[in-house]
């Protein structure tokens, strides 16, 4: 039976497109056969590995990798604060800046922009949900926040998944102007959040290493924003301050090598999401857009 592609819906040019896979043989092999479960479970999803293939990530001789994956997946260089030359390693390419006018962020008051670069999908009631990926498997919150009373507050609001590849600028951004608290970490394995593997094993999302954070809005209400981790993800850097008001669009953190999830849940009746949002996510269908671009309205 031939592999199933990975599509998704393009903001960019408005059409369906085929996803570019990084890794894809590796994935395919661990999730989706019986002899990949092995490595899988006795290596691939630990910390350790992740560690060590981050590191490699920072050697000096990951430098060479950087002008491939260029060749290879058309990034756009003309958007990077820093020329692809002055990269010292593939991490430091990886979680690079971009110029200040390459992501514009959505000016209205009442517009949610996306929190990341990435392909996203959304679950306009979360306790609606028939299925996630895989038909009847729901979204586990309780499972996912750690804390059963905060689930039951959320049960029925809305959430905003933004999942990046290796491809994509890896830096995430506060999706609203509010008042972040303290991000706190919730251990896990680290899977990776590729939907080949998503696809087997959905509970991946609430599985994995997260940190979760409580951002304090006027507009919104309080917002959860949470940094999923995958394989290969070095580390989640935060490089903002708690307790500091933000504005829409300022940097949160970012990912070091790997690609990974950010999830962005509001409270019921807060807000709308964009209407190519709803539509493609009930077809099971991400849509790709990038930071700043409006994902949602006040209600």
């Amino acid at each position: 039976m031939p592999a199933q592609p990975i599509t998704f819906f393009s903001r960019l040019t408005q059409r369906i497109e085929t996803e570019s896979v990084y890794g894809e043989g590796f994935l395919r092999f661990t999730y989706e056969t019986a002899p990949g479960l092995l490595p899988l479970h006795a290596v691939v999803k630990r910390a350790a590995f992740s560690r060590w293939y981050g590191a490699r990530m920072d050697a000096p001789a990951s430098r060479a990798k950087i002008a491939p994956f260029l060749a290879t997946y058309g990034v756009d260089t003309a958007e990077f604060a820093d020329p692809p030359e002055s990269f010292r390693t593939f991490n430091e390419f990886f979680y690079r800046k971009l110029k200040p006018n390459a992501r514009p962020i959505a000016a209205g008051a009442n517009e949610v922009g996306f929190p990341a670069d990435g392909r996203h999908l959304v679950l306009p009631d979360i306790a609606a949900c028939d299925s996630f990926f895989i038909k009847g498997v729901r979204f586990d919150l309780a499972a996912l926040l750690g804390d059963a009373q905060q689930a039951r507050r959320y049960e029925h609001g809305s959430l905003l998944i933004s999942r990046l590849c290796p491809v994509d600028y890896h830096r995430f951004h506060f999706p609203c102007s509010g008042t972040p608290g303290e991000a706190k970490q919730i251990n896990g394995p680290l899977y990776s959040v590729s939907p080949i593997a998503l696809r087997k094993r959905p509970s991946i999302l609430w599985e994995n290493k997260r940190e979760l954070t409580v951002l304090r809005t006027e507009n919104f209400g309080e917002v959860l924003l949470l940094e999923i981790g995958a394989t290969c993800v070095g580390s989640i850097v935060q490089t903002f301050t708690p307790g500091v008001p933000v504005a829409k669009g300022d940097e949160k953190g970012y990912f070091r090598f790997g690609g990974s999830c950010f999830i962005t849940i509001f409270e019921p009746g807060k807000i709308r999401f964009s209407d190519d949002l709803i539509e493609h996510s009930r077809a099971g269908r991400e849509v790709y857009a990038r930071m700043g671009d409006v994902a949602a309205y006040a209600q």
